[in-house]
């Protein structure tokens, strides 16, 4: 017990989250938020608020946490770290300033045998359990150097291998920390070597699914106590997933509780958006969008929240340990603890995914491309995320069975989402693999013309939500590939149109005032073809550039690298951004390049989406997708930049601009010229 007590009391001194957050970030966040959010939060979920908590803070609303993210308070910081700050203070253990005299001093007896009692003791006995997880692992670390090589692996050792699926197994068995820690490591390429990262992405959580009682009682609170029958028509008992964290139900709401309309419109239109709207019609095949009364839950594990935090404690313990050893210092344990605790935090408020989501839906109001589900703000708690049910078929299925006559559609979709995404938004979706993004199906609208006999309904409920209808034609055909393209074919000829649906917003990465400068700097060089300026720039920009070995032949290497995509100019289209970012990323590991970890989440998005839209259409060509993309920023907002640039004699983006609009209008002239020789149009018919 004694032991226990210290080891935890060790670990308390290591939080990762506090050191990083200004001393009075609570003060700053009341100062933002408690005269103007209070009302948004059910009041009856307030009343049993544990003396723990800062009773203002407990009506902070996702609309609370999307005002926060747009503010520009000048510190250069992004939305995601505000929503981020404001999550924490509210849950600063302090008593409660209503409370006095008797009740007082029960409430700080109560908070100090929790905070120095308590926690310490149960941080003990869990550092205890990792131990018996984890020292078999150690143990068996000498296996990395047996077995023969194999080449198809990256010339890893089979014990390399091996050791590497014990760790992950040991991790599944650690709990929903470990199991995220494993997910997230999965995707820092630039320090873990490849083939560990490809096994830590097979990560799963073995998580058992909690009580439908546990369930009941968390959803009730969300809803303000109201009873559980009179919330929801249908409840599906069982879970559709469950994840570390949380788990997943289906439901349908109530009438007098489901959203009538989701639309996101303010209002009749007036005549400038219905004529958008109808050459969105003509161009685009905008979607028939019809509200579902059908939503998903996610309901967060109870003590979940708690678990965590005692595990992050016991990392940043070990990550102080492991930084004082002198070969490990280039890994900066202690600062990825941090970033990753941060991951975490993000994660166990669901208000914030819902922001996320409000967000999204707001970006991509008027785009085509892709779907986000509407958030229940008013029912979303830290522990309860309410959104709409997203009727679709997982896009895996399409990568397994084929995409049919829809394959080229989807990858373009997919390509042209996440870089509206990342080049016009600055809010990327950060978990973009195959099982959150889902195609749905629908039938384009039809011109809203103010006479005729095909006046378009502006109720919604008039229409018929063909999603369902759709997917059914496709199910029974999973698993048969010929069957599958066969029904696409169909679908495709009765008129119906893919639409991406993307879930789990969770996570999102937003490059702040420093990093996006940073960015622009990095892409001016590449743009010039600077090879050796970009390294010298990501050696200078790097977290520790003392650690770095080698930094002139690093950025020889860089040189070497961007001069093949230069020789490749106008076959860029075969050009693999993919294999161009890992070698990079190889680069960075090899010579001890500590790159921000937003930069590899967006190198990361840009591999797996590159790779699903070649999986799904071999011709993808990204450099062709960004062409509208930057037609667009030169329309918008960001032609003022470009032309402030090009007087301040910044020819960058203008450089890659006029070179992909003179390539396309090559490559069109090209496929002219072969169209007209291979039909015999350039000499007379005899």
């Amino acid at each position: 017990m004694r032991a226990a007590s210290i080891v935890g009391r060790s670990c308390l001194r290591n939080v990762p989250w506090r050191s990083s957050l200004p001393q009075n970030a609570g003060s700053i966040v009341r100062r933002r938020v408690h005269a103007t959010f209070r009302g948004n939060a059910p009041r009856k979920s307030l009343q049993r608020a544990p003396f723990r908590r800062v009773l203002w803070m407990s009506a902070l609303s996702p609309a609370a946490f999307v005002k926060l993210s747009e503010e520009d308070n000048g510190d250069g910081e992004t939305g995601e770290y505000h929503m981020l700050e404001a999550s924490r203070a509210e849950l600063k253990k302090e008593v409660p300033a209503t409370a006095h005299g008797f009740k007082r001093i029960i409430q700080e007896v109560l908070l100090f045998l929790d905070t120095y009692i308590y926690e310490p003791i149960a941080t003990g006995f869990r550092f205890l359990h990792l131990v018996i997880i984890f020292v078999p692992v150690i143990a068996t670390a000498p296996a990395v150097c047996v077995g023969q090589r194999q080449k198809e692996r990256d010339n890893e050792r089979s014990g390399t291998l091996w050791w590497y699926g014990f760790l992950v197994h040991s991790m599944e068995r650690a709990g929903p920390a470990f199991i995220k820690l494993g997910q997230w490591a999965a995707s820092r390429q630039d320090i873990f070597p490849e083939q560990m990262c490809n096994v830590m992405s097979s990560l799963h959580s073995n998580a058992p699914a909690h009580s439908l009682r546990d369930t009941k009682r968390i959803i009730q609170r969300a809803f303000g106590g109201r009873d559980f029958k009179q919330i929801f028509e249908e409840f599906e008992e069982k879970p559709l997933g469950v994840g570390a964290i949380a788990q997943v139900y289906k439901a349908k709401l109530k009438p007098d509780l489901a959203a009538l309309s989701i639309s996101g419109s303010d209002g009749p239109p007036n005549i400038r958006q219905q004529v958008r709207k109808n050459v969105d019609v003509l161009i685009k095949s905008t979607p028939q969008r019809v509200p579902s009364s059908y939503v998903a839950i996610k309901v967060q594990h109870p003590k979940v929240e708690r678990i965590v935090r005692r595990d992050l404690r016991i990392m940043s313990f070990f990550a102080t340990v492991l930084n004082a050893i002198p070969s490990f210092e280039w890994f900066s344990f202690p600062d990825e603890v941090r970033q990753f605790a941060s991951m975490m935090r993000l994660q166990l408020d669901l208000r914030i995914e819902a922001a996320n989501l409000t967000i999204f839906r707001r970006h991509f109001k008027d785009r085509p491309t892709a779907w986000f589900p509407y958030p229940y703000t008013e029912f979303t708690t830290r522990q309860v995320l309410v959104e709409e049910f997203a009727h679709g078929i997982p896009l895996a299925a399409f990568l397994e069975d084929g995409g049919g006559a829809f394959q080229h559609e989807i990858a373009d979709e997919g390509l042209d989402s996440f870089l509206r995404m990342l080049l016009i938004d600055n809010f990327v979706h950060a978990d973009l693999h195959p099982g959150n993004i889902m195609v749905r199906f629908y039938k384009p609208e039809q011109l809203a013309l103010p006479f005729g006999r095909h006046k378009e309904s502006e109720d919604p409920a008039d229409g018929t939500d063909v999603t369902e209808e759709v997917l059914s034609k496709l199910r029974p055909f999973r698993h048969k590939p010929d069957q599958w393209r066969e029904a696409l074919d169909k679908i495709d000829a009765e008129g119906y149109r893919p639409q991406l649906v993307f879930i789990d917003t969770g996570l999102v990465t937003s490059l702040n005032s420093k990093n996006r400068r940073n960015f622009l700097e990095l892409f001016k060089a590449v743009a010039e073809f600077d090879g050796y300026r970009a390294g010298q720039l990501m050696v200078e920009r790097c977290r520790q550039p003392d650690a770095v070995i080698d930094k002139d032949v690093f950025a020889l290497r860089m040189q070497h690298l961007v001069l093949g995509v230069k020789s490749r100019t106008f076959a860029l289209g075969n050009v693999k951004i993919g294999d161009v970012l890992n070698e990079v990323l190889s680069m960075v590991r090899a010579h001890h390049v500590r790159i921000e970890g937003d930069f590899v989440n967006v190198v990361i998005s840009i591999l797996l989406l590159e790779g699903i839209g070649r999986t799904l259409d071999p011709s993808l060509d990204l450099f062709k997708s960004a062409l509208p993309i930057l037609r667009q920023l030169g329309s918008q907002g960001g032609g003022a930049s470009l032309v402030k640039n090009v007087r301040e004699g910044d020819f960058s983006m203008l450089k890659v601009w006029i070179g992909l609009e003179a390539r396309k209008f090559l490559q069109a002239s090209i496929e002219d010229v072969e169209s007209c020789v291979k039909y015999d149009l350039l000499s007379p018919n005899v």
